[in-house]
């Protein structure tokens, strides 16, 4: 059969209110572009019209303004899982208005099979390439689009020409069996391949492809600064003395790595420190930072599930092609983040915390413990199951009135037993085989700003001898004077004395 060619005003048509959407897509990359943008602009007509049109969103992370942020201006979002970074989302989440629950990454796809979340009703799949079999080539991510193209009762495919056909030998797409059914991850390294280039999709299902030619969202990463070059010479000095010490291997381990600003420069500083040897990743997202050093030969081999590089990069590395799909490989985020595969292959992973607090819990989600500011991601599936694992973070925020490092976090993602390293511009809080008082002991002194160093020794002392000591009436105190005050630093703790 021959599948058709539609335009995303019809497609639109094809999504009804209540019903269940999954979007391709992993943070900015490979998400659709105009059939959401039309799916909310059919939002409002009915709107207008008084009849009401809302759907639930499934994705594999954030997705671009066009996705996530035309469906929250539209007001046509019901709930929303799992990772999102979108303003106007984000909005509306924190407004009540939207349903947002958040997910470790790793599950959202077996959660989905297992029909935990309900049916898939429509999925939209960004591709380069669509065969009349029903074999379609991915663009620059994978995410969820497999488990996505199985579940839903009927596809769109949005052919975006802006990337090329040649990005087909790029892609390593598997799904899991349910258990008991289900086998081990045939992944023995960092190259190895599980799975096939494409996904296959019935072509019954398919109810139309929509032809665009639109780059992805993709911003341009700020510069290093002094401070995010300060923490990246801080892990990349740890891990060196690790090797020194015989406790990674001279060969060094695969490296995972969190988005964004802070993140790209702890990769920097990785490609420039002479004593950190030539480096394999196997991550989430690869970004600008991870290009630069495969051009460098420092890194040799990037497994991700998704290729998020600001356009000027991402021009580059389709100039290269060749070059780049013999180092780098993009999979299904169950894939990427498998606990099973981050243990067998010894992963060092590097993500960010939002705060931590004195015995090491760690906060990524929510400010103050009630907004969210973009959800866990795939923070936690590295973290619990790597090598060792390293949360950074600058020392203090709001240009000095907030400490990231406080007596108790408002919200824990990642608890003390998951985290085994803090750093900040400050330096490096090795945690391993530490009892409560000697984490707090080594984050007060090695990570904190020395503007709350007293404060937080202060804090301490107020509970004496405990094991882990805590004051339940002062441990939110910080956050509490910043509710007041606007300066954690004006905390008196003789309040809660």
């Amino acid at each position: 059969m021959s599948i058709k060619v539609i335009s995303a005003e019809e497609a639109a048509k094809s999504i009804n209110n209540n019903y269940n959407v999954a979007f391709s897509g992993f943070t900015l990359a490979g998400s659709p572009k105009i059939v959401p943008s039309a799916i909310a602009k059919r939002a409002r007509l009915e709107h207008e019209a008084g009849r009401p049109f809302k759907i639930g969103i499934f994705t594999g992370a954030s997705t671009g303004d066009s996705c996530d942020g035309e469906l929250a201006r539209a007001n046509a979002v019901k709930f929303r899982t799992p990772f999102q970074s979108n303003k106007d989302l984000k909005r509306l989440i924190n407004l009540g208005e939207v349903e947002y629950f958040d997910m470790h990454l790793s599950q959202i796809a077996q959660e989905m099979r297992y029909k935990f979340l309900g049916d898939i009703d429509v999925a939209i799949i960004e591709a380069v390439d669509v065969g009349d079999d029903g074999e379609v080539v991915l663009s620059t991510s994978v995410g969820i689009s497999p488990t996505a193209a199985t579940l839903a009762k009927k596809v769109i495919i949005e052919l975006n020409s802006f990337h090329p056909r040649e990005l087909r030998g790029i892609h390593d797409i598997f799904e899991l069996e349910n258990p008991p059914f289900r086998k081990p991850i045939n992944i023995l390294g960092v190259k190895d391949r599980c799975g096939s280039l494409v996904v296959k999709i019935d072509p019954a299902k398919i109810i139309g492809i929509v032809e665009t030619n639109k780059p992805d969202e993709v911003g341009e990463f700020r510069p290093a600064d002094e401070l995010t070059l300060q923490i990246g010479n801080n892990v990349a000095a740890f891990l060196a003395n690790e090797i020194k010490k015989g406790v990674i291997p001279k060969g060094f381990l695969p490296i995972q790595s969190g988005i964004g600003n802070v993140c790209n420069a702890v990769l920097a500083a990785l490609g420039t420190n002479k004593d950190i040897p030539s480096f394999t990743m196997f991550t989430e997202v690869i970004q600008d930072s991870v290009i630069q050093l495969m051009r460098q030969g420092k890194v040799t081999f990037a497994s991700g599930c998704s290729l998020m590089v600001a356009p000027k990069t991402l021009t580059e590395v389709y100039k290269d092609l060749d070059f780049f799909k013999e180092r780098m490989v993009l999979r299904p985020q169950e894939i990427s983040n498998a606990p099973e595969v981050i243990r067998r292959l010894g992963i060092i992973s590097m993500n960010t915390a939002l705060e931590a607090d004195i015995f090491g819990n760690v906060n990524s989600t929510h400010v103050s413990g009630t907004d969210m500011m973009n959800g866990i991601g795939g923070s936690g599936d590295f973290a619990r199951n790597s090598f060792l694992s390293i949360f950074v973070c600058p020392s203090t925020a709001k240009h000095g009135s907030i400490s990231t490092i406080v007596p108790m976090v408002s919200h824990i993602d990642h608890s003390e037993h998951c985290v085994k390293v803090i750093v900040t511009e400050q330096g490096v809080a090795d945690l391993r085989g530490k009892s409560p008082k000697q984490r707090a002991q080594l984050i007060i002194e090695n990570c904190v700003h020395p503007d709350y160093k007293q404060l937080l020794w202060d804090y301490v002392n107020l509970s004496g001898s405990l094991h882990t000591p805590h004051s339940l009436q002062a441990c939110l105190g910080m956050h509490i004077e910043f509710q007041k005050s606007g300066d954690m630093r004006k905390i008196n703790w003789a309040e809660y004395a």
